[in-house]
C-alpha cells in the first residue's frame, strides 16, 4: 500500500507528455536535470516552487501524446509523490506504475482540491483527504498486482524480487 502527502499543484485538461517534459530535453538522462524543465512552457514556476512529496492534480487525459517515459522520470525527479487526475492516458498510467509513481483517477477530488491545498492519499483505503478543506474523496483502489509493483518501488525491483527466489536459471 502506498500513501502520499503533499501540497497540490493544479494543471488542466489534455496535458501531454511534451508539456510535462519538452522534447528538446530528451537527450538528458539525469532525473533532477529533467525535473528542472518540467512544465517549463506551461507552468514555469512549478519546477522552482515544487517540494518533494507534492502532488499534481490534473483534469482529463493527463499524460496524453507520446509514450515517452521521460515525462514520468522527470516528475519523479521533481519529487512528485502522486498524480490525481480526472483521467490519465493509458500508456502514461502504466508508465507511472512501471516507474513507481502513484497514479489516481478521481474526478471528485480534482473538483474539490485547489492549488496549495494539503492532500493525503491512502491507497489502502482508496481515499484522498483534502486536509486544508476537511474533505474526503474515494477512488477505486488499484488491483493488488499494481500495488505490489508500487510497493517494490518500480517494475524492475518487482521483477528482481520475484526472480530472487528462482533457482536453476
Amino acid at each position: 500500500m502506498k500513501t502520499a502527502v503533499g501540497r497540490a499543484w493544479k494543471v488542466g485538461d489534455n496535458v501531454d507528455t511534451d508539456q510535462i517534459m519538452p522534447g528538446r530535453y530528451l537527450s538528458l538522462t539525469d532525473p533532477q536535470e529533467l525535473a528542472s524543465h518540467c512544465f517549463e512552457g506551461m507552468v514555469p514556476e512549478l519546477a522552482k516552487g515544487f517540494s518533494a512529496g507534492d502532488i499534481i492534480v490534473a483534469g482529463e487525459n493527463f499524460g496524453c501524446g507520446s509514450s515517452r517515459e521521460h515525462a514520468v522520470i522527470a516528475l519523479k525527479g521533481l519529487g512528485v509523490s502522486c498524480i490525481i487526475a480526472r483521467s490519465l492516458a493509458r500508456i502514461f498510467f502504466r508508465n507511472c506504475i512501471n516507474l513507481g509513481l502513484l497514479p489516481v483517477e478521481c474526478a471528485e477530488a480534482v473538483e474539490g482540491i485547489e492549488a496549495g491545498d494539503e492532500v493525503h492519499v491512502d491507497t489502502a483505503r482508496g481515499q484522498i483527504e483534502n486536509r486544508t478543506k476537511g474533505l474526503i474523496f474515494h477512488f477505486k483502489p488499484l488491483p493488488p498486482f499494481l500495488e505490489e509493483i508500487l510497493a517494490a518501488g518500480d517494475l524492475a525491483n518487482y521483477v528482481r524480487q520475484g526472480m530472487s527466489g528462482v533457482t536453476g536459471a
